[in-house]
């Protein structure tokens, strides 16, 4: 008899806790935020209400919506402090690094460290959102020898963020209502999915009741890899190198052939393709008209539907939002960092949930390392 425990390589298929902020509902194959259809919120809501919703459960009024997006804009103030730090950093360190960075030192001015509590971890969360488009513009502005553009508390968030990152004159993102809607919708899409790598680590680190700044810089960390959150940037580079969409096709077969990884398909989560793909994929065709990106949807149609014809593998949300927001403008180093922006209302969603029915977070692991044994002194071996 077989009594060796079976071990799960990435804890695949292991449930570990509840949780009812989102789920990938089976039948219709549908991310769902708090019981809503992503894709339903993309065409209905912006993003402050999405984010309203993961907090509290239920969608604003207007008069809700209207006292939260006060709070929030409220802590739009740049702090002498960031500035310096920020502007003390490399400029050729990744922006996540800064983004990670930035969110340490905030934590070092709240002087509630150790709090439980919803409401504290509210006010972290307005001030995430607040401060830390702040950071993610200055980074870029420096950057490029630019001057700070201050945030504007009349504007939503993904408006306020392209009028600090682009400024606001005509041919600004910002100054283009679609632009801005767009851009919105992929927040909305960014903003939450469940027992992902980096919402998983922040609610680990919550179960030691560790502080919330803690809890989001190990999310930020988790989220810049790869192979999770820094996606988006790998399928712009890869993009770039192709250059041609007549190559794109034999591009991928060689990769395919090498048995390289292609960063922007497949997903753990979703068996029949990621629902968030055709929102975002209708957005980045919309940025492409507008913005001369014809090459871009060639070689995004060419490649997907080579991987398809291969492998019958489907791209995920990095894989359109990756050239969407490089036809906003963004630096390609810095989609992470976007995504970081979005992903903040999830994360701080679950970090609540994690507080409010805690267990300390910590698994087994089945040992496969040499037998007890006794230590030979230096003069003997």
């Amino acid at each position: 008899m077989n009594t060796a425990p079976e071990v799960r390589k990435g804890l695949y298929g292991v449930i570990a806790d509840y949780t009812s902020v989102s789920k990938v509902m089976p039948e219709t194959n549908s991310l769902t935020y708090r019981g809503y259809a992503v894709q339903d919120l993309v065409e209905n809501c912006s993003f402050e209400e999405v984010f309203y919703l993961l907090w509290n459960g239920e969608l604003p009024t207007q008069e809700q919506m209207d006292e939260f997006n006060k709070r929030g804009r409220s802590y739009r103030k740049l702090d002498p402090g960031l500035i310096s730090l920020i502007h003390s950093l490399p400029t050729d360190c990744h922006p996540m690094d800064v983004m990670r960075t930035a969110v340490s030192y905030m934590g070092t001015k709240d002087k509630e460290h150790f709090t439980p509590d919803a409401d504290h971890i509210t006010h972290v969360g307005h001030n995430l959102l607040a401060q830390l488009p702040m950071a993610m513009a200055m980074d870029i502005r420096r950057r490029q020898g630019k001057d700070i553009v201050a945030p504007d508390s009349t504007k939503g968030v993904a408006e306020n963020l392209l009028s600090m990152v682009f400024g606001t004159d005509e041919d600004s993102p910002a100054s283009n209502p679609e632009d801005v809607r767009d851009f919105e919708k992929s927040l909305i899409l960014y903003a939450e999915h469940s027992f992902n790598a980096s919402t998983f680590t922040g609610r680990v680190i919550t179960s030691t009741r560790s502080d919330v700044y803690s809890a989001i810089t190990g999310a930020i960390g988790a989220l810049k890899g790869p192979l999770h959150g820094g996606a988006n940037e790998f399928v712009m580079h890869t993009m770039l190198e192709i250059d041609d969409p007549a190559k794109a096709e034999d591009w991928v077969n060689n990769a395919l052939d090498n048995k390289d990884l292609i960063m922007g398909f497949g997903h753990r989560v979703y068996k029949k393709g990621d629902s968030r793909v055709p929102s975002m994929e209708k957005s980045f065709r919309a940025l492409a008209d507008r913005h001369g990106g014809a090459k871009w949807v060639e070689m995004y149609e060419k490649m997907a539907a080579t991987m398809d014809a291969r492998t019958g593998i489907k791209p995920n949300l990095d894989f359109p939002a990756g050239p969407a927001y490089y036809l906003l403008g963004f630096p390609v180093d810095f989609f992470t960092p976007l995504f970081v922006i979005a992903r903040v209302a999830g994360w701080t969603a679950h970090i609540v949930e994690q507080y409010q029915n805690n267990s300390l977070i910590r698994p087994l692991s089945e040992y496969n390392g040499p037998e007890q044994r006794e230590v030979v002194p230096m003069a003997q071996r």
